[in-house]
């Protein structure tokens, strides 16, 4: 460790988005306070891979050193393969490495945590403040739900894509019902608009915007924060029921020769766990907090009894089919690459003026999308019951997320060296929801048990069929389009006209839509039991709610039965949101910082 302190007024078990929010908080507000973060992942400061927005997809390739693979039980759904599910392992977690895309959950989103959960205080109203605070948007000004001082740029990037103005050129002549919006992310608007895609960017200088370069770094300079990277929390320790400290130990992956002895440090006021949707469980079950049977199977003695640790896993269940790009598309293949020629390109913009490529995510335009009578018939009966449960009667409420992206999202080793670009489609509230427990008290590496829950509902299977159609018309309209990168797409019946080619042309707007038939239905629903993922938006495996009801945490992020004891990450959302998670976490942890420091009699935060 920096120091050879071992006992702390605070300690961070996990370095993620939100303790590097929130720690950056405390300690500018009060420079005495002595704070452990321990984060199982390597520093971030100054590392292009991570302030350069362009380079987001090197941390997905398989030999990622920034993200931890999630791997869940095979599932009869997906055919019996198993979900794979990247989780943010750095300082930062996903803010450092995540794409950069700026999304915010929709008002009904927080009403629905306060009215439906049982979190009074957690509505629209009471969070909006938050939502501000971390914000400094650059795209409009005056603009009411945003914020304008706060540390966090948000901008439109490097440069406007051409791919993106493709896709906003058809959307103007095949859906010229739905129009147009300068603010996707209005949150009590925005639904059913199409628009140009704001980022994590600064205007200024083309960084990413994350937390730890803009919360945390800023406060090293300071000896009473420690932190200390590439070391794994293992358990909180409990005395009486109270927080007292935690036990770690170095993360052999960083670390392959250290000693596994385990290390403590003690905390005299607080333990935070924050090891994030897909860590924070995890922790909490190996402390003896969490539900009786699992404990049990995991060799660990229950020491408060909260069943609701780890029995909901929310995420957005997605696809990014890939299509080959005309050679005048602007994409980020070569940079994603590696290939030395393109990013010595776009470095020089980059480091002169924040401009180009390189300060860019390839995320230029999209809609939170909302069906209309015809389209609903067109989904089908299988999300009829969803639909009047779920959102006939909140009209805030998208089903789901449609966009382009200026890059193939997978293993570039597996395609061709050609451009590429993918369109995404995601379900916004998905019906499937899954678990997530461990599977030993001891081992820290041992694989947990995982269910990613996706497609088990066949409301979100329907939506992905219609989502695959809505998609497939629109590539074929694009002037970037020159076919599909038929390997990953459906294998349609002999004779279908929506069969894939890895040759095409665009056709024109007004051409015929496709005759979808029941046996392209199947092959479809049969591609996305393949190919369905995550979109790498984990959240609500501790949900804040009433403890009877599978809470984990109250309304002041107390794990229920301890002393001393708060989580603040993403695993506390009660309920899913029509976001990238990014800024949900980033209100969540404002929230925090603000109550935590009531609590410890802090003021200034």
């Amino acid at each position: 460790m920096a120091s050879a302190v071992q006992e702390f007024d605070i300690i961070f078990a996990g370095g993620g988005t939100s303790a590097c929010l929130i720690a950056g908080r405390l300690i500018a507000a009060e420079p005495t306070l002595k704070i452990l973060i321990v984060e199982s992942g390597p520093r971030t400061l100054e590392d292009l891979a991570h302030i350069q927005p362009a380079r987001f997809a090197t941390h997905l390739q398989p030999n990622s050193q920034t993200v931890k693979f999630m791997v869940s039980k095979p599932s009869p759904a997906l055919d019996g393969r198993s979900a794979i599910v990247p989780s943010g392992q750095c300082l930062g977690g996903g803010s450092s490495v995540n794409f950069a895309m700026y999304t915010r959950a929709m008002a009904s989103d927080f009403d629905d945590w306060e009215q439906k959960h049982g979190n009074p205080g957690w509505g629209f109203k009471d969070m909006l403040p938050y939502l501000k605070k971390y914000e400094n948007y650059q795209v409009e000004p005056n603009k009411e739900t945003h914020g304008y001082s706060g540390p966090l740029d948000v901008s439109m990037g490097g440069i406007a894509g051409n791919i993106g103005d493709d896709f906003l050129e058809v959307a103007a002549k095949y859906d010229p019902k739905r129009g147009f919006t300068n603010d996707t992310n209005a949150i009590t608007s925005g639904v059913n608009k199409y628009g140009h895609w704001a980022k994590w960017i600064s205007g200024a200088t083309g960084r990413r915007l994350d937390t730890p370069h803009h919360y945390l770094y800023p406060q090293t300079h300071n000896p009473n924060l420690v932190v200390l990277t590439e070391h794994l929390v293992k358990r909180v320790i409990l005395e009486n029921k109270r927080a007292v400290g935690i036990e770690y130990l170095p993360n052999a992956k960083f670390h392959p020769d250290a000693s596994q002895a385990i290390l403590t440090a003690r905390a005299k006021r607080l333990v935070v766990v924050s090891g994030g949707t897909c860590g924070t469980p995890l922790i909490l079950e190996r402390s003896g907090i969490g539900a009786k049977d699992v404990l049990k199977a995991a060799g660990v003695q229950q020491l408060v009894d909260v069943p609701g640790v780890g029995a909901t896993y929310h995420d957005h269940a997605g696809m990014f089919p890939p299509f080959y790009a005309s050679e005048e598309s602007e994409t980020l293949d070569g940079i994603v690459r590696g290939k030395p020629e393109e990013v010595k390109k776009w470095t020089v913009p980059w480091l002169e003026k924040g401009k180009g490529l390189m300060a860019w995510n390839g995320l230029d335009a999209g809609m939170k999308l909302r069906p209309d009578e015809d389209e609903l018939k067109a989904i089908g009966p299988q999300f009829t019951s969803r639909w009047k449960e779920y959102f006939a009667g909140t009209p805030d409420k998208p089903v789901m997320y449609i966009g382009t992206l200026a890059v193939l999202v997978g293993d570039m080793s597996q395609v061709p060296d050609r451009k590429f670009f993918t369109y995404t489609y995601f379900v916004e509230y998905p019906e499937s929801t899954g678990h997530l427990h461990i599977t030993s008290g001891e081992d820290v590496y041992a694989a947990p048990d995982f269910n990613a829950g996706f497609l088990t509902k066949q409301s979100d299977v329907a939506l992905l069929r219609w989502g695959y159609k809505n998609m497939r018309e629109f590539t074929r309209r694009m002037k970037c389009y020159r076919g599909e990168y038929t390997p990953w797409h459906p294998k349609f019946p002999p004779g279908s006209e929506a069969t894939c080619h890895d040759d095409a042309s665009p056709v024109p707007v007004d051409t015929p839509n496709f005759k979808w038939t029941a046996a392209d239905d199947e092959a479809i629903d049969a591609f996305h039991r393949g190919f369905v993922q995550t979109c790498w938006h984990s959240l609500g495996s501790c949900p804040m709610k009433p403890r009877h009801r599978g809470g984990v945490v109250d309304t002041r992020l107390n794990v229920y039965g301890v002393e001393g004891l708060k989580v603040a990450d993403l695993s506390i959302a009660p309920s899913n949101v029509a976001a990238n998670t990014y800024s949900t976490t980033l209100s969540i942890a404002e929230r925090a910082a603000a109550i935590i420091a009531e609590d410890l009699g802090i003021v200034g935060v």
